[in-house]
């Protein structure tokens, strides 16, 4: 993955709060990549866990985001605790250890499922040994790692937002590779006591994309099927037909949903927005909804709360 467009372009007010109490560590030095993101998001109690590089928010009990805001994806990784287990969805980028982070927020053992495999969603699965994951051909590639040249441009100073983390070699930083103890499905479910998730397969940004779903307490998160932001499906491995149908049974949820908790930039968005994907991306396939041309090759087609991103030639000639 390299440097195409930040995710930082659309920032959504259309947030969900919860005031609850919480120890707060002292804001870190560093500059964060979006201050309208790190402005929504500050609703939500920082927790002593944070670091110099991770945000930790607690955005419900036992549901806390781990916020990666100094480097330009500004990725978020879910832990979820229930009663007798806790679940890492998604591990972050790997460019600063995650899993201490984790232990400080819980002693419950910890299992890793990942909502694709792209880097910046794997880089701390190798520091643990209980990672379950989908099994399709482009899972299996990835579990390889990504060499430095596929990620050097993630940890150039425009990525990192002209901050260098202390500890981060970026001449040699890479993505490690790691390996699942089991494999999961659609319809695979986690029971953490207290609490019971599951898996919804959504290929379509990746063929092994998944949503995580928390029936009981209204709770999608959608990893980067959606998220407040341009909503990057330009990419080889994007298929818009399944992405299509994905979005179609996520939106089907939302009657029943209190908050969506994407993997970037903002951590709850109101399921309203969620409703208006599936209308948004047919419009960009016929063209319908045509947008600008951000680079040659791309088209950038906004929306309220969000923007999709696509190859040029996935979009309908105007007649």
């Amino acid at each position: 993955m390299s440097l195409f467009l930040p995710r930082t372009l659309l920032a959504v007010g259309l947030l969900l709060t919860m005031n609850l109490p919480a120890q707060r560590a002292p804001a870190p030095a560093l500059k964060v990549c979006d201050r309208a993101h790190t402005a929504a998001n500050v609703r939500y109690p920082l927790q002593a866990a944070s670091t110099a590089w991770f945000h930790v928010r607690l955005v419900e009990p036992g549901v806390y985001a781990i916020i990666e805001p100094y480097q330009f994806e500004e990725v978020i990784s879910w832990l979820i605790v229930g009663s007798q287990r806790a679940l890492l969805f998604d591990s972050g980028l790997g460019m600063m250890p995650i899993k201490p982070v984790v232990m400080q927020l819980t002693s419950l053992p910890v299992t890793v499922i990942n909502s694709h495999t792209h880097f910046d969603h794997v880089g701390g699965n190798a520091d643990f040994a209980d990672v379950r994951a989908m099994s399709t051909p482009f899972t299996n590639a990835r579990m390889a790692g990504y060499s430095h040249a596929d990620v050097a441009s993630e940890v150039s100073p425009a990525a990192l937002c002209g901050n260098r983390p202390a500890g981060l070699d970026t001449t040699s930083f890479r993505s490690r590779p790691w390996s699942a103890a089991e494999r999961i499905v659609d319809g695979t479910r986690f029971d953490l006591g207290a609490r019971s998730l599951e898996v919804i397969a959504t290929p379509g940004h990746t063929p092994d994309a998944i949503s995580l779903l928390d029936r009981a307490n209204g709770l999608l998160w959608t990893g980067d099927s959606f998220y407040a932001g341009p909503i990057w499906l330009f990419m080889p491995e994007t298929d818009l037909d399944a992405y299509q149908r994905s979005m179609d049974r996520l939106a089907a949820l939302v009657p029943s949903l209190r908050r969506v908790l994407p993997a970037h930039n903002v951590v709850s968005v109101a399921p309203a927005v969620l409703a208006r994907v599936p209308k948004a991306i047919r419009d960009v396939r016929t063209g319908r909804a045509r947008g600008t041309v951000p680079k040659p090759g791309q088209r950038l087609v906004p929306f309220k709360g969000f923007s999709i991103l696509v190859a040029a030639k996935a979009v309908r000639a105007k007649r």
